[in-house]
């Protein structure tokens, strides 16, 4: 990727794939000098119309100071050097991460495959497919476990 940024967008949410999102949005902020901005979106609890006892408790609202402490974890590992901000959001994620890409003219995204888990993404739906869609720009979709023989992550990007 010979391309130059400015300023990035890491969703994060505590998965495995959005912790790969993170290096590979650090990789990428070294060797454009650009501007790193974390952003976590607190969702509003749903109950999906199963209606099992345990889907409830995978669904709980999460707190602000969960939200803050997810936040710090993901600073600590950008290393000096890279200006890095946070954002805490509350609404819908792919609602979230599409205003703030319009709002502060991001010129990538960088963000994992899928949320905490097979079961949330399935009952929730899939906040990376929404935003490569709905993106104004560039989106890379990183997916923390490499495939059979490879080095590295696998990425997806989408150019708007």
């Amino acid at each position: 990727m010979s391309d130059t940024y400015r300023s990035l967008l890491v969703p994060l949410d505590g998965s495995v794939h959005a912790a790969a999102a993170l290096e590979r949005a650090i990789e990428i902020a070294k060797r454009s000098r650009a501007w790193v901005t974390l952003l976590h979106v607190i969702e509003p609890p749903r109950l999906p119309p199963v209606g099992a006892a345990y889907v409830v408790g995978l669904l709980s609202a999460e707190s602000e100071e969960q939200a803050e402490a997810l936040l710090e974890q993901a600073v600590a590992q950008v290393p000096e050097g890279i200006p890095v901000c946070t954002i805490i959001r509350h609404g819908h994620a792919a609602d979230e991460i599409v205003r703030r890409i319009e709002a502060a003219e991001h010129d990538l995204v960088v963000m994992g495959s899928r949320g905490r888990g097979p079961l949330r993404s399935l009952l929730l739906g899939s906040v990376s497919r929404a935003v490569l869609h709905r993106s104004p720009v560039r989106v890379i979709v990183v997916h923390a476990d490499p495939p059979a023989g490879a080095a590295s992550p696998e990425v997806r990007t989408t150019a708007a």
